[in-house]
């Protein structure tokens, strides 16, 4: 009987292949792609590492969205997984003095001939004059005079970017007194539900109608809001009222949600705090924060756009989000200890004990007192 999941997890591969493929790059063989779906690890030796290694966290995180269900995951590829490992473009370096002088261009029209696409420049080219065919030179011949220097980092922001930048600012401005007004008066969680629409649909993009579903209906329960971006369910959402504090137990609720639909992002919010999360599947699931921000908190506007900024239609299409939680996860206090009462970190304070005081030692005393005197009793308990 055929494996419907394999079959799901080798079409997902074979479609990324022949993308990856048409865009130049090498890509493992149809009979690898058969048997990392088989094995569900791209890691294994059965395959040609030669092939397989450079693309390893891309296959990698592939098998993890046909997991969760996700149709057309290559379509979704995070810029750094498009590519292989080690890929490089080559980029030509332009000069960048104080005052760039002119730079003369002559071109003579040739016969037609396609030219491959060329990466982008990182600089800005403000053309000067256009001066026509001279005696003398061939018709058709023109001289193009400009300016050349290196782009400022706003100028190669894209365009999308700096409009979802702009909006998230500007809402984060507006909102700061309806919110207020609705921590004042204690308002409840359908009047703060208003307020959240509205500064979803203004300042993060959203289509009230196309990409947000109130109600949604998880099993017998229902979520504030199922999040859609190109008609592919994305997240939830979870609101409660502005004065209540967020708490485990809601995020224990949306989890849930998260869980039976297969998702990988949750909201919680009480429209004046905006927590995200993410979550990866597995026994157990793993639910790591990616950002908090209070928009009614001491923070500057721009410190809090730049957090709200991830949320943004555009942002959260483009998985802009996906290094700030991979960031937040490794930097953990519970990853952290795990490092720290590792064999190699235990053993390197074990020789500094040594050389500063002469005392020998084991990593297994040095991992007591960590425990005991050093760590936070709570976090060992985790």
């Amino acid at each position: 009987m055929t494996d419907a999941k394999f079959e799901a997890r080798l079409a997902v591969l074979a479609e990324w292949a022949r993308e990856a493929a048409v865009q130049g790059h090498p890509v493992p063989s149809e009979t690898d792609l058969e048997t990392i779906s088989r094995l569900k690890d791209a890691s294994t030796d059965q395959v040609d590492r030669q092939a397989v290694e450079p693309w390893l966290p891309t296959i990698q995180w592939l098998l993890k969205q046909a997991a969760f269900g996700v149709s057309a995951p290559h379509l979704q590829l995070p810029i750094e997984l498009a590519r292989p490992l080690g890929f490089v473009e080559a980029i030509e370096e332009v000069p960048s003095p104080q005052d760039p002088a002119p730079v003369i261009v002559s071109s003579e029209v040739a016969p037609s001939v396609p030219v491959p696409p060329q990466p982008a420049a990182t600089v800005e080219v403000s053309l000067v004059d256009v001066v026509p065919a001279q005696k003398g030179e061939a018709e058709g011949t023109m001289t193009v005079v400009a300016k050349i220097k290196p782009a400022t980092a706003q100028s190669r922001m894209p365009k999308w970017e700096s409009d979802a930048r702009e909006h998230v600012t500007a809402a984060v401005k507006k909102f700061a007194k309806p919110l207020q007004s609705l921590l004042e008066r204690d308002a409840n969680e359908g009047d703060t539900r208003l307020v959240v629409t509205d500064l979803l649909c203004e300042g993060l993009g959203y289509d009230k109608f196309r990409d947000l579903t109130t109600e949604y209906m998880v099993k017998q329960d229902f979520a504030d809001y199922g999040v859609r971006i190109d008609k592919q369910l994305v997240g939830f959402i979870e609101v409660k009222r502005i004065s209540q504090k967020l708490n485990e137990r809601h995020l224990r609720q949306v989890q849930m949600y998260a869980v039976n639909e297969g998702v990988e992002w949750m909201v919680l919010t009480n429209g004046q705090v905006w927590r995200a999360y993410h979550l990866t599947g597995g026994l157990p699931v793993v639910v790591d924060m990616a950002f908090e921000v209070d928009l009614l908190g001491p923070e500057s506007v721009a410190e809090k756009a730049e957090k709200l900024f991830y949320l943004h239609r555009e942002a959260l299409k483009r998985r802009k989000i996906d290094e700030l939680w991979k960031h937040r996860a490794a930097t953990s206090p519970e990853a952290l200890l795990d490092i720290l009462l590792s064999d190699t970190v235990l053993d390197a304070i074990r020789k500094e004990v040594k050389r500063n005081s002469g005392i020998s030692t084991t990593v297994q005393d040095l991992a007591t007192v960590l425990r005991m005197e050093v760590v936070d009793r709570k976090l060992i308990a985790k």
